[in-house]
């Protein structure tokens, strides 16, 4: 048994048939917390330290590091079966992507810090670290979580992309080369199919008249 079989199996059992629906959903639920806990850190220690009075900056970095991490763990587990692009193709929408998610991961943060103004003195400390968990690890990665699922699904790691790599050949030079020299083969090989057909039938009535009886 997997390891998103056995967190499914754990699940009550009201959420099982839809966590069953949707494996890719769980294992990349599961990778966030993952990385959730490596930019947790990242964070905090640059936070409490090096990067005090810098939580933006701090973020930022702990979002990077987290955010290699994710794709090394969604690429080879969460849509190990999805995918067809070329890797760098894929590394760069997948960078791509992210920068996004981070960029609406930090907004709350920035909300919180610089407007209204929950960092210290104005607060006590405790108050500061509870409000920039809440803005940036709750509602921040809520943000980015729902967007990076839909973009990963849809663009870095899309189900299939015979429909797209088709009509990317059919746009091209050779694309369209491709299809006259289809519609000619296809033209003349009916003809000849009609010609054989013609012929079959004149060599029939030919042998009928041979083998009629003289009046």
């Amino acid at each position: 048994m997997s390891f998103a079989d056995a967190t499914i199996d754990r699940l009550p059992q009201p959420l099982r048939p839809f966590a069953e629906r949707h494996h890719e959903l769980i294992k990349f639920a599961i990778v966030g917390a993952t990385t959730f806990i490596i930019d947790s850190a990242i964070f905090y220690t640059l936070k409490l330290t090096i990067l005090e009075p810098k939580p933006v900056t701090a973020k930022v970095i702990a979002g990077i590091v987290a955010v290699i991490a994710s794709y090394i763990l969604n690429r080879e587990w969460s849509f190990r079966d999805r995918g067809g692009r070329e890797r760098h193709h894929e590394a760069l929408l997948f960078f791509a992507f992210s920068g996004v998610g981070v960029v609406l991961s930090m907004a709350p943060l920035w909300f919180s810090s610089y407007v209204l103004g929950l960092r210290v003195p104005e607060v006590s400390l405790t108050v500061e670290n509870v409000a920039d968990f809440i803005s940036a690890y709750i509602i921040g990665n809520l943000l980015q979580m729902a967007f990076r699922f839909w973009a990963m699904r849809r663009w870095v790691f899309p189900d299939q992309l015979g429909g797209d790599k088709a009509l990317e050949s059919t746009l091209t030079a050779g694309g369209i080369a491709e299809v006259f020299e289809d519609f000619a083969e296809n033209h003349v090989h009916d003809s000849r199919v009609q010609d054989s057909h013609v012929h079959d039938e004149v060599a029939i009535r030919r042998r009928r008249r041979r083998t009629k009886p003289a009046a």
